[in-house]
């Protein structure tokens, strides 16, 4: 698997199509009362699974990163144990498929890369591969890391416990900033529907209180700047709290 490429299944095309189209039916009946915006928006909203399939896959990199911690943390204590590399190797297999099952990603990358092994290949090569695959940084490193202690015959132990301390405490950054953020998380989401409420709650209490905007030219155009600074809005409070790490 090329992890720096998401194929999205049948039913998340599905799922994410609908969830598009219903932002696009939102916005032509708040701003618009119309189903010609309505139409004109739709390909937009189909058009939302592909948006939405960069967030997918940032989610499955911080997975496998998570498991990948996980698995050299075991290769480590196998190589403790007294085993060979690959012998090692297969163990942590084994032990990760046990831990993750069939949901596990690096179960099955260790288990693809203990039969490799038994075909003749090197370590180095199916951890190279794996890191060219994976389109992580942090694998990336490591796997350059390796192939140079293994050919210096270096401490591998302790160079897979140092790579793996680092993953943990980088990932205990990214927690932390998410539990710092979460509370302005929900807030946005909240500011973010405010405005669909508040039109809509005028609307039934006051009955044609909002006809002009939606009837006459100036009242579309300044509907149409409306939605503009909304957007505008949406878009910088999700990069204010997009916090890289």
């Amino acid at each position: 698997m090329n992890y720096e490429e998401y194929t999205l299944s049948f039913q998340e095309i599905l799922l994410y199509s609908g969830q598009g189209s219903a932002v696009c039916a939102l916005i032509s009946y708040t701003f618009y009362r119309s189903w010609l915006v309505f139409f004109i928006l739709l390909p937009a909203g189909l058009f939302y699974p592909v948006i939405h399939r960069k967030v997918l896959k940032e989610k499955r990199f911080f997975r496998l990163n998570q498991e990948f911690k996980e698995g050299i943390l075991i290769l480590a204590a196998n190589l403790s144990a007294g085993y060979s590399i690959e012998n090692a190797l297969v163990n942590s297999g084994q032990e990760l498929d046990m831990l993750y099952g069939k949901e596990g990603m690096i179960n099955a990358e260790f288990l693809g890369m203990s039969r490799q092994i038994q075909m003749n290949r090197t370590v180095e090569q199916v951890f190279f591969e794996f890191a060219q695959r994976s389109g992580l940084e942090d694998v990336r490193n490591f796997a350059q890391v390796f192939k140079a202690a293994k050919r210096s015959g270096g401490d591998l132990v302790g160079i897979i416990n140092h790579t793996a301390g680092v993953i943990r405490d980088k990932n205990q950054v990214v927690e932390e900033i998410a539990n710092m953020t979460a509370a302005k998380k929900l807030e946005q989401k909240v500011m973010n529907l405010i405005p669909f409420f508040l039109i809509f709650y005028i609307d039934q209490a006051s009955p044609g209180f909002f006809e002009m905007m939606y009837e006459t030219a100036v009242g579309r155009l300044l509907m149409t700047v409306c939605l503009g600074v909304y957007g505008i809005a949406y878009w910088l409070s999700k990069r204010i709290l997009d916090i890289p790490v």
